[in-house]
């Protein structure tokens, strides 16, 4: 399916208001021309002019409008006329007064009046005037536009407001409030965290302290019987050293609503929106290249396995974001599946969105599927992912993690795809795990079948298949958000495993952009055949401080209303985990938030020797044989199970 844009003709776009704005320029630069004449010149001498005054100015009213709309001013919206639109009248009053030079010197005859018909005092006077004249109406226009929302936001039912954060993101948010982007509430007042910033006014708003300010500064509100109902954090509230959760547990314990204003660096509308524990989780995002994103994936066609989970559907969503001309999601729930295809009709994705029931671990149905659907990307997120479970129904994880994974990239493999991207995870390093060993064996196969494809490469470039680890996703269907919040809501106790544990944590919206930056990575020619990518997820985070942070972030105080308990260590876990294994050399790749890990790799016919052995210990229900073949795949699990 080709995408086909509109064609951009700002000819056919002019409405009835840009005609409007024409006249107006027109208007005013008439006016400028004749008020130069009128305060340079005396009676007797402006009679002289007059005649061929009257011959020349309707022409350069013409010339006006040609410039007038080359510059912009005719096609810019007046509500938000802005320093930008400024410069560019000072430039279009610029052109027009040096065309009046030129006119002076080439096409009236200097000598014809004693002098220059217009002279440099008068073309110096009308610049002065064009400019006025242009930024005057304008600026007005805007002042009345401004002064009717206000008035009209004080007359409604709209919540006193303070925002906390630095100049920069308060000047953002009370432009959108001027705009009438931000509605049902009344800035009253900022907190930044900037002593720089403190005793200024931005946009007409006071800056009145600090972030520590306040229950002060509520209170003196509250005084004079403007009580504060809403608190906005922006971005900036939220960096290193802001202590955003301090703050938020006071406007919670005096009664305020707290929202945030999102980042612009997401892409996402600056509105606003509650704020969300894990919003409070972890250190700055990285900083994501959208631009090389969109290239990526702009007009491909990418099929996604597992699209109806949490990192699948957040993929879906990201690649439909980036401009995929074609989207087939693969799941073997129908309930998830019906969600995530719902959720991408409400965004109204232009790309064409399918969605297939299959399960990973039919080679036929996954081969016959992308053999219809011919994708250029396949992300493959479907797996077994919950460590306990995993340990007690060891034979699902392997059907699905190792022979679906395994299906999947043949099945890429067959039909040539661009790049196989599998989702991974940071418990395959030295794995202790059957979910971290299955994952890691079919990293395995990937790393093999990679080296093999590029081995036997010639002049097109070769499919490529990778994998890329990360961490704990917040919030994701089974991690330990939900389930601390659950728990919190029906009074506690907590429960945490083991006071020690430490876990790496990512949102899931900067897991999937980073996953999505690897692949683009990958098919690039300086990959130089990295084939397992591993993103950078800072410093790890104890479990027990982040239970703590969310029962003082639901206003609950520790050890009086709610109780943590550990319950111990379950199957399978470790008290933390690993970025790299100890065999596994790092390599940078010069790309934000990524690594590449480069493990040791085994020869693709001894790793089909495995495989073939977990087959028949899987048709035989023989554990002692599966765990013998992995252990010799994996020597790390060797030792464990030793």
């Amino acid at each position: 399916m080709t995408l086909k844009l509109p064609r951009i003709d700002r000819l056919s776009s002019l409405t009835h208001r840009n005609l409007l704005i024409a006249i107006h320029d027109v208007l005013a630069t008439v006016a400028a021309v004749l008020g130069s004449f009128l305060l340079r010149f005396d009676p007797n001498s402006l009679q002289d002019r007059l005649p061929l005054l009257l011959i020349i100015l309707p022409l350069f009213a013409v010339l006006s409008v040609i410039v007038c709309f080359a510059f912009h001013l005719t096609t810019t919206k007046w509500r938000f006329i802005s320093l930008p639109d400024v410069i560019n009248i000072v430039r279009a009053a610029t052109v027009l007064a040096v065309a009046l030079l030129a006119l002076d010197y080439v096409l009236v005859a200097p000598d014809a009046y004693g002098g220059f018909f217009f002279g440099k005092v008068t073309i110096i006077l009308y610049w002065f005037l064009q400019v006025f004249f242009f930024v005057g109406l304008r600026f007005a226009y805007r002042y009345f536009r401004f002064t009717r929302s206000r008035n009209k936001a004080r007359a409604g039912d709209v919540a006193p407001t303070l925002l906390i954060g630095l100049a920069a993101d308060a000047e953002i948010f009370l432009r959108s409030f001027e705009s009438g982007a931000t509605k049902q509430l009344w800035p009253v007042g900022i907190l930044s965290p900037s002593p720089a910033d403190r005793g200024q006014l931005i946009r007409g708003t006071p800056i009145l302290g600090s972030p520590d300010d306040l229950k002060d500064v509520v209170s003196d509100f509250a005084r004079r019987d403007r009580p504060i109902k809403r608190l906005v954090m922006a971005p900036s509230a939220f960096e290193q050293g802001a202590n955003p959760e301090s703050v938020i547990v006071q406007a919670r314990n005096i009664g305020l609503i707290v929202n945030q204003l999102p980042s612009l660096e997401t892409g996402e509308v600056p509105r606003l929106k509650p704020v969300a524990v894990e919003d409070l989780l972890l250190r700055p995002t990285v900083k994501i290249d959208h631009a090389r994103l969109d290239a990526f994936v702009r007009g491909k066609a990418v099929m996604v396995t597992g699209g109806g989970g949490s990192i699948g559907s957040e993929i879906c969503d990201r690649v439909v974001s980036f401009g995929a001309a074609r989207l087939l999601i693969v799941e073997n729930s129908e309930p998830a599946l019906y969600s995530i295809m719902e959720a991408l009709k409400v965004e109204a994705a232009t790309g064409a969105i399918e969605g297939r029931i299959a399960d990973i671990r039919d080679f036929d149905r996954i081969q016959q599927l992308m053999s219809e659907f011919r994708p250029d990307i396949v992300f493959h997120a479907a797996a077994l992912k919950h460590v306990p479970i995993l340990e007690r129904d060891w034979s699902e994880g392997v059907k699905t993690n190792v022979f679906g994974s395994i299906n999947v990239a043949d099945a890429a493999i067959a039909v040539g795809v661009e790049a196989m991207v599998m989702i991974s995870t940071d418990k395959a390093i030295e794995p202790v795990s059957m979910l971290g060993l299955t994952k890691r064996f079919a990293e395995m196969y990937c790393q093999a079948r990679d080296r093999e494809l590029m081995d036997q490469a010639t002049s097109r470039s070769p499919t490529r298949l990778i994998s890329v680890r990360f961490g704990n996703v917040l919030a994701s269907k089974g991690s330990v958000v939900p389930k601390f919040k659950a728990q919190i809501e029906a009074g506690g106790p907590l429960t945490v495993t083991h006071p020690d544990m430490l876990r790496y944590f990512m949102t899931i919206r900067e897991a999937c952009n980073l996953v999505v930056t690897a692949a683009a990575h990958a098919v690039t020619a300086d990959s130089s055949g990295v084939s397992v990518y591993v993103l950078n997820m800072g410093q790890p985070i104890k479990i027990v401080d982040l239970a703590r942070r969310m029962v003082e972030l639901s206003g609950l105080q520790l050890g009086y209303d709610i109780d943590i308990v550990f319950t111990g260590v379950r199957p399978g876990e470790r008290m933390n985990e690993i970025l790299f294994g100890s065999d596994e050399s790092t390599k940078d790749i010069g790309v934000a938030g990524v690594l590449a890990a480069e493990p040791n790799q085994m020869p693709i016919d001894t790793l089909r020797s495995r495989i073939a052995e977990l087959k028949r210990a899987i048709e035989n229900n023989d554990r002692a044989a599966i765990k013998a073949a992995l252990a010799d795949a994996v020597p790390p699990l060797g030792r464990n199970l030793a």
